[in-house]
């Protein structure tokens, strides 16, 4: 496993029965340093969520995982595309043909599918 793939955890959650906390979980258990943002506050695995609405500035970032939804995507493209991801990765009930054609436009790797699947399968 590569350790330089500096994963942003967008929609991070301090609950555990949540699949945007199972990735963080399963990055940790992958050596995967990850960055959780979200708009709730707490900690995930030790690491304080950072606040969404401040848009922190995140260097470094191999991977954007996505679980918020579509609907709440648009206010954040700006945002998103300045972290200059070389990847998004849109889980399920995260698609957005709107969102991949404008982070395909600026060089940015989009893919549908599931974070947890591709850790667990050794395609992260």
């Amino acid at each position: 496993m590569e350790e330089n793939k500096k994963t942003v955890i967008l929609g991070a959650s301090p609950n555990t029965s949540r699949y945007a906390y199972a990735a963080a979980r399963m990055l940790r258990e992958n050596e995967v340093p990850f960055v959780p943002v979200g708009i709730k506050k707490g900690q995930v695995l030790g690491e304080e969520i950072l606040n969404l609405r401040e848009k922190p500035k995140i260097e470094g970032v191999h991977t954007l995982t996505l679980y918020i939804g579509p609907q709440n995507q648009p206010e954040w493209y700006d945002y998103l595309i300045s972290l200059q991801p070389e990847r998004i990765i849109f889980n399920p009930g995260t698609e957005n043909p709107e969102f991949y054609a404008l982070a395909k436009s600026q060089g940015i790797e989009v893919l549908n599918a599931c974070n947890l699947v591709m850790l667990s399968t050794g395609q992260f």
